[in-house]
């Protein structure tokens, strides 16, 4: 019976504020009427109590923001080895203070942060920071990790005001807060020198501004308005800028913000020009703000490291030529027979043409031609007069004058090093089967037509005319005289017989419009030409740009596992949600102080759970509501479905697309996914003791706080660092899966 008095509820207003902006004839007028008058407020008569009452909206978050200062920077500089990862972004950073070009797969803002943690610790970037090796004396490393725990550390009163900005109670925010506080994955993850307590913390900021900006609807084009949607914009381009995971943040502000927008097109009392204003607002600050801080990080990033370093050969040659340090400035301008040079693919992410004395293990079994990404003496080759075409004497120095290489002739290339010439036949390749084979074969007086190829200028980056090859600027084909294919190099990875390089063909599509096919010379040695004039080398921005995001986007997805070799680190998506798996983040001997990157049970299994719990909640009421049941008045079920919406899609999206990802994955791509369930934790647990005395609420609340402090307390040496034999900790592998113990 009483569900049959509940049928037919007539829909409640909606909870919090309007979905639809703030427009004169419509909504401003409504709000001031249906503002409810303000409320007295009894404070207590204890004036030390009063005042906490009083100024508890800062006092909470200030004393939570405490407590991760302290539970992350205790202890931090215990170990002084190297530990795990500082092995690669501790090396980024020393780049920055030298200035020296690198590459990583990484977009630039984290490690740049990293760089500058450097420069406040006084560091000159001269460590090589190899992994377990001990940190000198003149490098303050605790400075270093303490910078990247700063911003762990705010993930803390993050979660605190982000479950207030969703109508959480006061005791369900701590909760939150003091899950993140006392998650023991968390809290080992910040207390190094890595790009995660960054990525983190940015990506908690999106949803934190997102949140307080979705509860500004009602003063759509306020001044308020505009700075929150102006910093989820910008939080955004910060998550993004550190890695390219920032890409499921983005995704999840785009779904809610499409909702929104489709939610307006259906009010017809709104002015069709308030509902583009609303489409030209998001536009600027959530799609054009967030590139504008992606792309002002490259900037920087090219701006701050000027000289030639370790990564160079990833970049452009017209890039590379704006670097100190390097010997371009000293290349001649034109190619001329006999020059010595090096020979780059212009694809993006291509590299040097590279030939060693390793043979290929199949097929024609010649010595390998692969390019190559780092400067090597192998990357050297020589042009010289074709097999049998016209007279030697021709291609000669006479008189003193040199003969150029021009469009359309034909030259043969020797390998410098091993005297062996570039070389095609109607072999298939070892990986691209379709097309054919490319080697080094024969010898300066050992060969045949099949080392010939025919020189075709695409165009020119700097000069108007075609007629000559020039260093860097002109870009080129080489056509196999005799098979009438392309010299390619389409960014596919040889097998470890081929040292991971990349395979050259010869390609029988003749896809001459494609980068992969086009070359350009990089460095130019001949004695007997001049260099060229200054300033002839000149790149542009978004071109770098591009490039080096192609190459980012063609090393990252290149990270494979290797079936070669056991990776005891790596792990797959389904180990991660309920903390079947951890991760030794340095060396196991009973000397070393040891890190184990494990998740605290009670955090993550509670995590989980109440993902299942939250769809089987939703899933109960959409049933009943789809039999005029409503157990919920209309407004607390929008509140209910858009605050556990948001949270079940932030976990989605940083979790699901791991599992189609063909590169190797480790348990701390879960982290953003896991903030997400942890707040649906207590927004469940507020939901479910709604009916409850205020005792009882306490009670179900208190226990959970004891389970997540004193599971904290108990694995808390995973992460501060664990002392002596490892058989000590033996009682806290609570899974058989962690390897906690087992060697």
């Amino acid at each position: 019976m009483e569900n049959l008095k509940r049928r037919h509820i007539a829909p409640d207003a909606q909870s919090g504020p309007s979905a639809y902006g703030q427009y004169p004839e419509y909504t401003e007028e409504k709000h001031k009427l249906a503002k409810p008058p303000p409320q007295r407020i009894v404070y207590s008569s204890n004036k030390y109590i009063a005042f906490c009452q009083q100024y508890h909206r800062a006092l909470i978050p200030a004393a939570l923001t405490l407590l991760a200062f302290w539970t992350r920077f205790r202890k931090i500089g215990l170990s002084d080895i190297v530990v795990w990862d500082e092995a690669h972004f501790g090396k980024f950073g020393s780049h920055y203070l030298k200035h020296e070009f690198y590459f990583d797969v990484h977009p630039p803002l984290g490690k740049m942060l990293v760089g500058f943690s450097g420069w406040l610790a006084g560091y000159n970037g001269s460590f090589a920071f190899e992994s377990g090796h001990k940190y000198p004396d003149d490098l303050n490393y605790s400075v270093m990790r303490i910078f990247n725990a700063f911003w762990g550390a705010l993930l803390v009163p993050l979660a605190y005001l982000t479950a207030r900005q969703f109508k959480m109670s006061q005791r369900a925010s701590v909760l939150a807060a003091t899950m993140v506080l006392f998650d023991t994955a968390y809290l080992c993850i910040s207390r190094f020198i890595l790009l995660d307590s960054m990525l983190m913390f940015f990506t908690c900021l999106s949803l934190y501004c997102m949140s307080v900006f979705n509860n500004c609807r009602n003063e759509s084009f306020s001044e308020k308005w505009w700075l929150w949607l102006s910093l989820t914009g910008f939080s955004l381009g910060c998550v993004l800028s550190v890695k390219w995971v920032g890409l499921f943040a983005i995704a999840l502000v785009g779904i809610n913000t499409v909702e929104e927008l489709w939610d307006m097109l259906g009010d017809l009392q709104m002015p069709k020009k308030t509902y583009a204003m609303h489409w030209i607002a998001r536009i600027m600050c959530l799609i054009c703000l967030p590139i504008t801080v992606y792309l002002f990080s490259f900037a920087m990033h090219f701006i701050v490291l000027s000289r030639s370093g370790p990564g160079d050969a990833q970049m452009s040659s017209l890039f590379q030529a704006r670097l100190r340090g390097n010997s371009f400035d000293r290349n001649p301008l034109e190619l001329a027979y006999g020059s010595k040079l090096t020979i780059k693919n212009y694809g993006y992410g291509g590299g040097l043409l590279h030939s060693h004395v390793q043979t290929y293990p199949e097929g024609s079994k010649q010595q390998q031609v692969t390019c190559y990404h780092y400067k090597d003496d192998n990357n050297h080759w020589k042009v010289e007069a074709p097999r049998q075409v016209g007279d030697p004497s021709d291609y000669e120095e006479q008189d003193g004058n040199l003969r150029f290489v021009k469009d359309g002739d034909i030259v043969r290339l020797l390998h410098v090093s091993t005297g062996r010439n570039l070389h095609s036949h109607p072999v298939a390749a070892p990986i691209t089967s379709g097309q054919w084979e490319v080697s080094a074969y024969g010898n300066e007086t050992v060969g045949d037509q099949q080392d010939n190829w025919k020189v075709e200028i695409v165009d020119d980056l700097t000069f108007k005319d075609k007629e000559r090859v020039r260093s860097l600027t002109t870009r080129f084909r080489l056509r196999h005289v005799q098979l009438n294919c392309l010299l390619a190099a389409n960014n596919v990875v040889l097998p470890q017989w081929g040292f991971k390089q990349i395979e050259v063909t010869c390609d029988k599509r003749n896809r001459e419009n494609d980068p992969h096919t086009w070359w350009n010379v990089e460095e130019h040695y001949n004695d007997k030409l001049p260099p060229a004039p200054k300033n002839t080398y000149k790149s542009k921005f978004l071109h770098d740009f591009w490039h080096l995001n192609v190459a980012m986007w063609t090393s990252n997805n290149a990270l494979i596992p290797d079936p070669d070799k056991e990776d005891i680190l790596s792990s797959t998506p389904s180990e991660w949600p309920l903390a079947s798996v951890g991760l030794r983040m340095c060396g196991w001997g009973d000397d070393i102080i040891k890190f184990y990157l494990l998740g605290s049970p009670a955090v993550w299994w509670t995590s989980f759970a109440s993902l299942l719990v939250f769809l089987t909640t939703a899933g109960f009421y959409l049933v009943r509501m789809q039999r005029k049941i409503n157990d919920l008045p209309s407004a607390e079920w929008n509140h209910f479905l858009y605050v556990g919406k948001t949270l079940f899609l932030g976990w989605f999206l940083h979790y699901i697309p791991f599992y189609i990802m063909g590169r190797v994955t480790y348990l701390h791509h879960y982290f953003p996914a896991l903030y997400f369930s942890i707040l649906m934790v207590p927004f469940l647990l507020d939901h479910y003791t709604a009916g409850l005395s205020d005792r009882a609420r306490w009670a179900v609340f208190g226990t959970v706080y004891a389970v997540v402090i004193l599971t904290f307390i108990y694995f808390a040496p995973v992460a501060y660092g664990m002392e002596g034999p490892i058989s000590n900790y033996r009682g806290r592998r609570w899974l058989k899966s962690w390897n906690i113990v087992d060697n």
